[in-house]
């Protein structure tokens, strides 16, 4: 494998009642082509913020990102915009599925919105639509889909749309553990099959222990855990 993305030094600091809150400390981290990688860590520790950085979706205040050869953090607006609509795909814990569209709808719409044609973007979104047992519901609106199978769709949106890499915070944090399982188990199949990055946060030690490399990420930094023993407290450890 190759590296994919890269960064050095990040700082992301807020405002919250009058006073600076330090939450990335000069971090440093990497991804190589087809890795996936987990960030563990409590609840606002700083997980989702992380993500927004390297998705593009929010900017840092000192240090650096370098993805695929590029400089992020000297893109304009308008490219930060493309490059995300190109490379990146986004799974959320909750699937913010627009509900006025059928499943086929949602998951070919990044793709109409980065200019590609109609019937190019469904041709591109079936392959995929299959493979995660969701051929029947194409034409289902979001409404009359379980959690478990909108969750589903928002995976589907995410690797279609995602060349390089899929950013998934929380992806299975919103299901029961079963469906969960059921969800997760058909993302990492299809996110092997299609050799796509992926970064996942989670809080969960079990789901940590399917992804090829774990990070804790804890008071700003991200330090390594290295077997299923050290994940499953890293998971439990207060931030």
């Amino acid at each position: 494998m190759s590296e994919l993305l890269s960064c050095h030094g990040l700082v992301k600091t807020f405002e919250s009642g009058g006073r600076r809150v330090e939450v990335l400390r000069g971090l440093d981290f990497s991804v190589e082509r087809g890795e996936m990688v987990a960030i563990i860590g409590e609840s606002g520790v700083g997980k989702s913020t992380l993500l927004h950085l390297l998705g593009a979706l929010d900017r840092f205040e000192a240090g650096d990102y370098s993805f695929d050869g590029a400089d992020v953090s000297r893109m304009s607006g308008r490219e930060r915009s493309g490059f995300r609509n190109r490379r990146i795909g986004f799974i959320f814990q909750f699937h913010h599925l627009l509900p006025e569209l059928t499943v086929l709808e949602n998951v070919s719409l990044p793709g109409m919105i980065g200019g590609l044609p109609r019937r190019e973007c469904e041709n591109a979104s079936l392959p995929i639509l299959t493979s995660l047992g969701l051929s029947a519901m194409l034409r289902q609106h979001p409404a009359e889909l379980s959690g478990g199978e909108q969750q589903r769709v928002a995976v589907a949106r995410a690797l279609v749309s995602a060349k390089d890499i899929v950013l998934a915070d929380e992806p299975t944090g919103n299901l029961d553990p079963g469906t969960g399982d059921i969800v997760f188990d058909e993302f990492r199949r299809v996110q092997r099959e299609k050799g796509v990055a992926a970064v996942v946060a989670t809080h969960s030690g079990k789901l940590a222990r399917r992804c090829d490399r774990v990070l804790q990420l804890r008071d700003g930094i991200l330090t390594q855990v290295r077997v299923p023993e050290e994940i499953l407290e890293a998971a439990r450890t207060p931030a």
